[in-house]
């Protein structure tokens, strides 16, 4: 670790100390905080229709006038509208479920029922809140336990070295593997997270009911996996995202549908990238920790997260919402349960935490990031190891 101390050497408590007085010098979510993420939601809401609105203007252009819009701009419209319901797809995941499935606002005095974790997004409030390919519960339990809590560790379900161990040890040329990453990358929310997310709820499951079985994915759903997969990630959001939305537009005329369905489809493609941009570096490359037993006590478990974590650059709202506030990861996983106005709070005073405990505080251009990232996905590189642990 060159200039910084060792993790044997860290004292834990002291650490524990300096980063629980961090937070109780910033005090509890505020009504502040509240409409902060009420501004972010507004946001996303504002770039998915301004996003359906242009596939209208587009429509109602083309109906009106024989000729339309001409071929080259008619291309850039719809590539348009699809990048901005892309974001406001990714924006609705990372700024506003993310933090309320965390239990974010709960403690906002007078907070709507609506913005808490017990019930955002559960039961029927899940077409209204946030439907995905992946289902809220399934996701709180992968994300919030078993990511959150094993961060680095062979249970961590977003262990990319682990996970990406098939393309790793294969045979497959180098320049291969990279198209093979970049094609994941653009579909990875429907072939990893939804099946991820329910294989590992499954397996919860099974242990509760003391049985030896160990579920992995299964597509086929003439299987029960399969069909669970199907029947409750795949065709509810499938359905609303392909049929249903670009049917709307049919009153008119065919060709508006088919506008329509293009944007979405487009839209689709882009929040997958975005998403996986933003998401998949923060916990690898090849200065980033990996560990093989459990932590011990809040000392180490905040050391961990700050040695398995990175950040990107940070700064306005603006660069913050782009990031889905994931700029701030060390920040999130030392407090997951905070609103995201909190990290651009804290986070001056976790950096000089870490300078006062030598420790390493890694931030970078989220583009850097990737790189690195996809270097350890094709087996390039390998995450760090802790000598003992």
């Amino acid at each position: 670790m060159g200039k910084y101390v060792n993790y044997a050497d860290v004292d834990k408590e002291a650490l524990k100390k300096d980063i629980e007085d961090a937070k109780a010098s910033i005090g509890e979510a505020s009504q502040e905080d509240f409409e902060h993420l009420l501004k972010m939601e507004s946001w996303s809401r504002s770039f998915t229709f301004s996003g359906y609105g242009l596939v209208l203007l587009i429509s109602i252009i083309e109906l009106m006038w024989s000729n339309g819009l001409n071929g080259w701009f008619f291309g850039i419209s719809i590539i348009l509208a699809g990048v901005l319901i892309g974001i406001g797809n990714v924006g609705r995941w990372a700024n506003v479920t993310h933090p309320v499935l965390h239990g974010a606002y709960d403690k906002v005095p007078n907070v709507p029922e609506k913005y808490m974790k017990k019930y955002y997004a559960n039961g029927s409030r899940r077409w209204l809140d946030w439907l995905d390919w992946i289902t809220p519960q399934a996701w709180m339990y992968e994300h919030n336990i078993m990511h959150h809590y094993h961060l680095g560790e062979v249970d961590d379900p977003d262990n990319v070295e682990r996970n990406m161990q098939w393309l790793i040890q294969s045979n497959i040329p180098m320049w291969l593997r990279r198209v093979i990453v970049y094609i994941f990358a653009g579909t990875w929310k429907f072939t990893y997270y939804a099946p991820n997310t329910l294989r590992i709820l499954q397996n919860k499951k099974l242990k509760e009911e003391n049985k030896k079985e160990v579920l992995d994915y299964e597509f086929d759903p003439r299987t029960p996996f399969g069909f669970e997969l199907w029947w409750d990630y795949y065709l509810p959001y499938g359905v609303v995202k392909f049929i249903v939305i670009p049917t709307l537009f049919l009153p008119l005329g065919v060709d508006a549908m088919l506008n329509a369905l293009v944007a979405v489809i487009i839209s689709e493609y882009y929040a997958n990238l975005h998403s996986f941009l933003v998401i998949v570096p923060n916990h690898s490359a090849d200065d980033i920790y990996m560990f093989n037993e459990p932590y011990k006590g809040h000392g180490e478990f905040y050391l961990r997260q700050i040695m398995g974590s990175v950040n990107y650059k940070t700064g306005s709202d603006w660069n913050d919402f782009l990031h889905g506030f994931l700029n701030y990861q060390v920040e999130h996983h030392i407090f997951p349960d905070m609103p995201l106005s909190f990290y651009q709070k804290t986070q001056p005073i976790i950096k000089e935490i870490c300078a006062k405990h030598n420790l390493e505080y890694r931030q970078e251009s989220v583009w850097k990031r990737i790189g690195m990232t996809i270097d350890l996905m094709v087996g390039k590189t390998k995450l760090l190891r802790v000598d003992g642990i």
